[in-house]
């Protein structure tokens, strides 16, 4: 050893004996290959801890280098982070020249990456094989920095994990290929559900500061979409790490341009996904040589000393490194034991436990038998305890402190005589420490005690209650995750149904559940234990699943919504409002802020019929060209055929190998094709269920199947990753054109409407046309421009178009790609239309309507969207699926659509139905009277009828139908004023409903109207820029006001028979109303003057402007007190407090500030939290403000309505609405309750609870 180094231990050795644990120190340094079993017994022996130590250290002394090396990287990993900082300066140099194998010695460098990424350690006794650990390394080479995947396959327990560790455990490797990192995911056999919560995972390790996003992703769409970015942007040049992949289709959420080593017992599992693929096979065990070698380390003897026994024991361990490994372990404990141990191998005494399996594992079975048999009688029943582990979950140690009630140096010294004895798998990172059972172990310990585990599982969740109460389970605690991924899993075992249901249906579960994870596993939850649920309350589960149904696009977003007020908005019968009732009074007496929805309807389930045809994911349904009959396809590999109007099942058919991703009928109704991911097409009699074609020429999986719509001459046209299109004719064997073009994965494809052309949308950005004659492009047209010609994110180009749609008569196609919808002509291929759906979603399927205007879209949240595509108005929202939805589709003739689910189930909505619950909806100009109690609303809904609506009561009545633009209620409630479309105005006499047609009009369509407060003067302007001021009941003294060069944006009475009016013009104007005549003009901004407030003492007033900037002026001079800069959108609104001293405004990025008025200083913005990147805060644009009598707080309203503490900026509630885009918000004198309409017309009045 150096001297440095030497002098370094001497001086810190004090130190160094006082703190260190040996014990894990001494695993890493016999990994190392610097410590023999021999001198980690002899340090063992001593007495105390404090001796242990100085027993290394006084061994590490006699070393050489690498020792020194070694134990600085044990301590660098073992979390004694300040004890190595002590060692730091006497690191020796090594170099691979010298003589010693730098396998052996692990660099600090690659112990950090390795550590950082989660790559597991080396098992307590370690042998290289180093002929296969170098084939993998070669085939990561070969990647050279380009994305691609290394395969290494080989049955259950042949060492693929140990064999992918050890290949990343090269300093050279890293630092060329993989300098961004590795990144360790054990995957293992996954639903998508738990597959959705390992990218969670993977995604939060790789953006550990939130810089790129400070939610999880919602579905495994968008956490593909986030791993993508984070591993280009972040972590470029990192590699990835699949550790037990089962199913291709999991790879696909991580096929995304990246560098990737994978482990599997089927090489086949990367046919699905795109890039180089290098393939390492790893022989079913291992050699005799390297089994002997295992032999040998154990047994702490040379391998030509070791008994013939051993040459047999290796022959019936069958090569496999578990199995050589568990007997190794107990002959270390029992030296003497080789005939004995041999003799229990081959007699087969322990019968052959596992009767389901593929492979034989008769020798581990028999190992692992044996092994427990040996334990002491306690340890056993500590072993038979972790038969409730589940495959691929690394459990951390304070789990078991629960379940065993012990100290955790308790647990983890039992524990680590499993790992000794290889009957655990231990995982350390820092301090942290988490075990593991092989899956083979799992397997056999479920078999072997089938009989206990549901009691194993009861006490699992008897000691839990014992420790912890639900609610104060803390994030920061190691054992949190476990319990709220793991705790209905435990309960459902047990047969706890009771514990279960109270858990399931509890609020402060699903807020703490969904907070931390996002509400996807919960979700499923429900569906996977609906059975169990639905036998304590079917109500209640349904109130439940509904809830989490309409609000889960809301439980993933930062900052986390209230889930309290959330609850508030559900039917009042339901449970989760009583729950949420009962909480918010409680809340309410400790100054909290909650809101009632005064008028909510209760919420309407639209779905006709809801079918459940397949056992998991329904990847497309579609109607029969008669309408009679609905076929679906999915991840469960199966056709299914069923009548439309009941549900009844027809036919169910096992179509292919693996899952079917889309299904067509024929236009004559006798063939259903269906595609799938083992690259097989295949049409079908949609009668009696006989395949009557196989088509197998695609070189990847297909993903979409149309037919044309001529029934004389059928074509099929079929879309492949293979970056293919493929025209087959039914009366031909092989495919009649392959259509060449596109640069990556065809999604989707879809005949126009005569058959001509044929529409293609591909991940490479594009929506080409076919001449389906010639097979040749037509043309192409670059979706992902629009995007780049947009303001979003220049450098995250990668533009995915998902579908397309024909308009009925051929001239127009719908687009989808991202969160938008685009409407292209199809001669010109001009962009006609856009439709933006909203930031938190991706939109997964469209389908146009056969006969109108509307369209359907499904998103990535759960819900489904139907659009009038001529006007781009959102019509109507259909909430119901529990999961993301798949595919849409109307019914040929238009009268219903389908949707298909990861839920599992097929909805078939009625447009009518649907239609009809949005139907009626208001306009979102109303007039509001706050009047003894009652909340009159005064509103226009879009059928032409002006509405009186007593809020509170809910009586509606229906006052008049006319072409109403805008409408006003006199101060005593006696009269209403409206204005038309083409100019006039009339006044009606509420009691009786006589109407008054008014002779003054304005040339253009009314826009504003108002009374004075004596209600006898009735004042309006117009898009003609005109202000006209009259006495309307005589109809006499009317004042035009006319100075403004353009429409005027609004207006204000003020005190003194005077007017202020604002414009588009970018002025504003005091007026006198009696003579008419223009008092005074202020030249306010360059831009429009979008809104204007008077202060409350009337000395001053305030201007917000499209030039992103406010003004506080004095009445009494034309320019400015104050230029209110630093917005970074329009300022749409701004308001004075009710003491005159402050002013609130609000602008197009969703901010809203807070200036002092005499000093015209920013004070503080209002923002709820750090928000992601792009994300308005505020939902939207900001449109109205009001101060509480008080000054304390603050209501706004935007994308959604938000509470603010004025004194601090803190957000104190927000309320979401269904819709968006509110323009203003009507708030009584008191404060207390709160009137406004959403973009869907639905009206909202809400009351603060007390």
């Amino acid at each position: 050893m150096d001297a440095k180094a030497r002098n370094c231990l001497l001086q810190h050795r004090e130190a160094l004996e006082r703190d260190i644990k040996t014990s894990y120190i001494m695993d890493h340094m016999i990994s190392d290959g610097v410590l023999t079993v021999a001198e980690e017994e002899k340090v063992k022996i001593e007495p105390t801890q404090q001796q242990r130590a100085a027993m290394l250290i006084k061994m590490i002394l006699k070393k050489d280098n690498y020792s020194y090396i070694s134990f600085y990287n044990a301590l660098l990993h073992e979390g004694y982070k300040d004890l190595a900082a002590f060692l730091y300066g006497g690191l020796p140099t090594v170099s691979s020249s010298n003589g010693k194998d730098l396998d052996g010695v692990i660099t600090s460098y690659v112990r950090t990456v390795l550590c950082e990424g989660g790559v597991p350690q080396r098992p307590v006794v370690f042998v290289t094989r180093k002929r296969l650990v170098n084939e993998i390394r070669q085939k990561l080479f070969k990647l050279n920095g380009e994305p691609g995947w290394v395969t290494v396959y080989g049955m259950a327990g042949c060492g693929k994990s140990v064999l992918a560790a050890e290949a990343v455990r090269d300093h050279q490797l890293l630092e060329d290929c993989f300098p961004g990192g590795v990144h360790w995911v054990s995957v293992g056999k996954q639903d998508k559900s738990g597959l959705l919560m390992k990218l969670q995972n993977l995604c939060t390790r790789l953006d550990h500061d939130e810089s790129f996003s400070q939610r999880l992703p919602l579905n495994i769409e968008e956490a593909k979409d986030r791993l993508r970015i984070l591993m280009l942007r972040k972590h470029p040049r990192s590699l990835l790490i699949l550790d037990d992949i089962w199913d291709p289709w999991v790879l696909k959420a991580f096929d995304n341009q990246c560098q990737i080593l994978l482990t599997t017992r089927d090489k086949s599992v990367t046919d699905s996904v795109m890039g180089p693929k290098y393939v390492v096979p790893v022989e079913s065990g291992l050699g005799k040589e390297k089994g002997l070698e295992i032999l040998s380390l154990f047994v702490n003897m040379k391998k030509a000393d070791l008994p013939e026994q051993a040459h047999s024991i290796i022959r019936e361990c069958k090569g496999s490194p578990l199995v050589v490994s568990l007997i190794g372990a107990l002959l270390r404990d029992f030296p003497n034991r080789w005939e004995y141990y041999l003799r229990q191998l081959q007699n087969k005494q322990f019968k052959r436990i596992r009767k389901s399996s593929s492979y034989d594992y008769e020798a581990l079975d028999e190992a692992m038998s044996i092994s427990v048999e040996m334990l002491r009688e306690d340890m056993k029943n500590y072993y038979t305890d972790l038969s409730i582990l589940q495959k691929d979950v690394k459990v951390p140690a304070k789990v078991l402190c629960i379940l065993w009630d012990m100290e955790t140096e308790e647990v983890e010294d039992i524990l680590q005589e499993f790992v000794n004895k290889s009957l655990l798998f231990c995982d350390r990172n820092g301090k942290s420490f988490r075990y593991y059972l092989h899956d083979l172990q799992v397997d056999f310990l479920t078999e072997k005690n089938r009989s206990q585990l549901q009691e194993l599982h009861k006490k699992m969740i008897t000691q839990f209650q014992r420790h912890h109460q639900l609610h104060t389970l803390s994030p920061d605690e190691e054992d949190c995750m476990y319990w709220y991924n793991f705790l209905a899993y435990h309960m459902a075992t047990a047969s706890m149904h009771k514990e279960l249901c109270a858990l399931m249906f509890s609020l402060d579960w699903i807020k703490a559940k969904t907070e931390l994870v996002g509400p996807a596993h919960l979700i499923h939850e429900f569906v996977e234990y609906r059975h169990i649920l639905d036998e304590k309350d079917c109500t209640v589960c349904e109130n439940f699943q509904e809830f989490l149904s309409l609000n889960g696009h809301l439980l993933g977003r930062r900052p986390f919504p209230n889930i309290v007020q959330l609850g508030l908005c559900e039917p009042e019968t339901s449970e989760v409002y009583q729950q949420a009732k009962l909480q918010a009074k409680q809340e309410v007496d400790n100054g909290m802020l909650y809101l009632e929805w005064v008028n909510k309807k209760t919420i309407k389930n639209l779905s006709r019929l809801v079918v459940r045809p397949h056992t998991d994911a329904v990847y497309h349904a579609c109607f029969s060209e008669d309408g009679q009959r609905i076929a679906s396809c999915g991840a469960d590999k199966t056709l299914q055929v069923f009548k439309t109007e009941t549900g009844e099942k027809l036919l169910e058919i096992k179509a292919h190998e693996d899952e079917v991703l889309c299904c067509a009928f024929s236009t004559d109704d006798r063939f259903i094709a269906t595609c799938s991911v083992d690259k097989k097409v295949k049409i079908w009699n949609s009668i009696n269920g006989e395949l009557v074609h196989t088509f197998d020429e695609h070189s990847e999986q297909v993903n979409c199947c149309h037919f044309t719509h001529n029934s004389n001459h059928l074509l099929l046209a079929t879309g492949s990753s293979d970056d293919f299109i493929k025209l087959w004719d039914l009366n031909q064997k092989g495919c009649r054109n392959t259509l060449f073009g596109h640069t990556n994965s065809v999604n989707h494809c879809r005949f126009s409407p005569d058959d001509k052309l044929l529409a293609s949308c591909s991940a490479d950005g594009t929506l080409k046309l076919w001449d389906v004659k010639s097979a040749n492009e037509r043309k192409s047209i670059n979706v992902k421009q629009s995007f780049l010609n947009s303001e979003e994110s220049q450098d995250d180009t990668e533009v995915i178009v998902k579908c397309c749609s024909w308009f009925a008569d051929g001239t127009r196609i719908m687009v989808a790609a991202k969160n938008r919808v685009f409407l292209f002509n199809t001669d010109t291929s001009d962009l006609l239309a856009e439709i933006h759906t909203g930031h938190h979603s991706t939109i997964q399927y469209c389908d146009f309507s056969p006969h109108n205007e509307l369209a359907v879209v499904a998103l990535s949240h759960y819900c489904v969207e139907l659009w009038n595509i001529d006007t781009c108005s959102k019509v109507a929202d259909c909430r119901g699926h529990l999961s993301w939805v798949h595919s849409v589709m109307f019914s040929p003739d238009g009268s219903s659509f389908l949707t298909s689910s990861d839920d599992q189930t097929i909805r078939l909505w009625e447009i009518e139905k649907v239609c009809k619950n949005s139907a009626t909806v208001l306009k979102q100009e109303v007039d509001v009277v706050f009047h003894d109690n009652e909340v009159m609303v005064l509103a226009v809904d879009n059928v032409k009828h002006l509405q009186l609506i007593h809020g509170k009561a809910g009586q509606i009545d229906n006052l008049t139908e006319a072409q109403v633009s805008c409408c006003c209620l006199s101060p005593n409630l006696q009269y209403v004023a409206f204005g038309d479309e083409d100019g006039t105005i009339k006044i009606l006499e509420l009691p009786n409903g006589r109407i008054f047609p008014s002779r003054i009009r304005h040339k253009k369509a009314v826009r504003r109207i108002q009374f004075t407060a004596d209600g006898e003067t009735l004042i309006s302007s117009s898009d003609d820029s005109a202000i006209q001021v009259w006495n309307w009941r005589s109809e006499k003294d009317c004042v035009f006001l006319q100075a403004h060069q353009e429409t005027v944006k609004d207006f204000r009475l003020l005190k003194n028979s005077k007017l202020l009016s604002w414009s588009f013009d970018g002025t504003v104007k005091v007026w006198n109303i009696i003579t008419g005549r223009l008092e005074k003009d202020f030249h306010c901004h360059q831009a429009a003057v979008l809104y204007c407030d008077v202060s409350p003492d009337g000395t001053k007033f305030s201007s917000a402007s499209a030039d992103k900037t406010a003004k506080i002026w004095d009445f009494d001079l034309l320019s400015p007190l104050h230029e209110l800069t630093g917005h970074k959108g329009c300022v749409r609104c701004s308001v004075f407090s009710v003491d005159s001293n402050l002013l609130a405004t609000g602008d197009d990025n969703g901010e809203v500030r807070i200036w002092n008025v005499s000093r015209g200083e920013l004070l503080h913005p209002c923002v709820p939290f750090s928000v992601e990147e792009g994300v308005a805060t505020h939902g939207g644009w900001v449109t109205d403000l009001r101060f509480s009598p008080d000054n304390k707080m603050l209501v706004s309203a935007g994308g959604y309505l938000k509470w603010w503490n004025v004194v601090t900026g803190e957000s104190l509630q927000t309320f979401y609405t269904n819709g968006t885009n509110l323009k203003k918000i009507h708030v009584s004198p008191d404060f207390k309750t709160y009137v406004t309409v959403d973009n869907l017309g639905i009206l909202y009045i809400l009351q603060i609870l007390e």
